[in-house]
Order: structure tokens, then C-alpha cells, then sequence
């Protein structure tokens, strides 16, 4: 075929009258009309004043029961539970030392459930009860868990022992009988630099009632 008979054929014809430059256009006047519907309540929902005040980022008004009492603070959204509890209401027995949920020294319980209050966010804890290693004790009488640490030596520089007796706590809530294996699972995620661990164990399996298993 030579040049003439290239130049000879004709353009196929467009199967519909609309063109692509005109589908474009027709489709991006679509999408913009719709994004204007949408924006009115997407901003009503942006600024709704209760959100605006539960989010902060200025201190907003917590409320926690914390060892059968009632306490209102103000902080930020970002604080944990770990800092409210120390800072705020003076609670230093939960010790912060890690910081990042690995060590276990900031245990306390939540709804009797043994979690590392650093990693909780203070307003999380809102309508839970906490309880932590200062409400143990009923005024001068020790918890039967604190006087089987103290009389089986489970403790020595003393730095992890309110996580500890915490996580203890909590397993002696769901299990009173457990067995050393459970006791090794309970605390696993408590680090004792002292290496107490067998006093440990000895310790709740006296609380629990329970000879020592060796």
C-alpha cells in the first residue's frame, strides 16, 4: 500500500455522540457537586462542640474510682492512667519504670483485670474501678497476699514488687487455688531484676492456702 492510498482512508466514525473530552468534563462537574453536598455535614460533624471538648488537646475533666473512691482531675486527653494516677492523685506506689509496657512495675487492676497502667490513656479508664497497690491494705491490716510476700522474703530492692503484687491480685481474683505453672503465667510480664521469682511463687501458693510445690 503507498503513500496515496494511506492518506486515501478516512478516520473511523465515533461510536456515540459523546466524546471523551466532553465525558471528562460532564464527570468531573458530577464529582464536584457531590463533594458540595457532602461538605455542610461534614463540617457540622467537625465541629461539634461535645467532641471539641472530649478531645482536647487541653485538659478535659476525668473522672475515676480509684480504691472505692470517687475522684475528678483535669488532663490533657494524652496522659496515661500511670501519670494521673501518680501526679494527679498522689498514688506513687505505681511505679513507672520502663515505661513502655515491658517491665510491669505500673500493674493495677481494671475491672480486676491486671493491665500496665502507661499503656492505658488515663480518659480510657473512665467508669472502670482501679484499684491499685495502696488500696491492698484496709487501713493498717495488710492484705493476706502482702503478709505472705513479707513472710516468704518475696521481695528485695522492692522497685517491682506493687506490679507484682498486683498482677498476683489479679490472678488470685479469678483463680484462688492456682498452680505454680499459673502463677509463672500470671507474672510473666513483670520483670523482677533481683531474681525473686521462687519467693514469688511461694508466696501466692501461701495466700491461696496452698503447700509450697518445691
Amino acid at each position: 500500500m503507498g503513500k496515496a492510498d494511506k492518506d486515501s482512508i478516512a478516520p473511523s466514525a465515533p461510536r456515540s455522540g459523546v466524546s471523551r473530552r466532553s465525558f471528562l468534563k460532564g464527570a468531573g462537574a458530577a464529582g464536584l457537586a457531590a463533594s458540595q453536598i457532602g461538605l455542610p455535614a461534614l463540617e457540622a460533624e467537625q465541629t461539634r462542640p461535645d467532641e471539641a471538648a472530649s478531645l482536647g488537646p487541653d485538659p478535659v475533666p476525668v473522672r475515676f474510682h480509684v480504691n472505692g473512691q470517687p475522684y475528678v482531675v483535669r488532663c490533657e486527653p494524652r496522659v496515661t492512667l500511670a501519670d494521673a494516677l501518680r501526679d494527679q492523685l498522689g498514688l506513687s506506689g505505681t511505679k513507672v519504670i520502663c515505661d513502655r509496657g515491658a517491665c510491669g512495675g505500673c500493674t493495677v487492676l481494671l475491672d480486676n483485670e491486671a493491665v500496665v497502667s502507661c499503656m492505658v490513656l488515663a480518659v480510657a479508664a473512665q467508669g472502670k474501678h482501679i484499684q491499685t497497690v495502696e488500696g491492698l491494705a484496709q487501713g493498717d491490716q495488710l492484705d493476706p497476699l502482702q503478709d505472705a510476700f513479707i513472710a516468704h522474703d518475696a521481695l528485695q530492692c522492692g522497685y517491682c514488687t506493687p506490679g507484682m503484687l498486683m498482677s498476683c491480685k489479679a490472678l488470685l481474683a479469678h483463680n484462688p487455688t492456682p498452680s505454680r505453672s499459673e502463677i509463672k503465667t500470671a507474672i510473666s510480664g513483670n520483670i523482677c531484676r533481683c531474681g525473686t521469682y521462687p519467693h514469688v511463687f511461694a508466696a501466692v501458693l501461701a495466700a491461696s492456702g496452698q503447700p509450697d510445690e518445691g
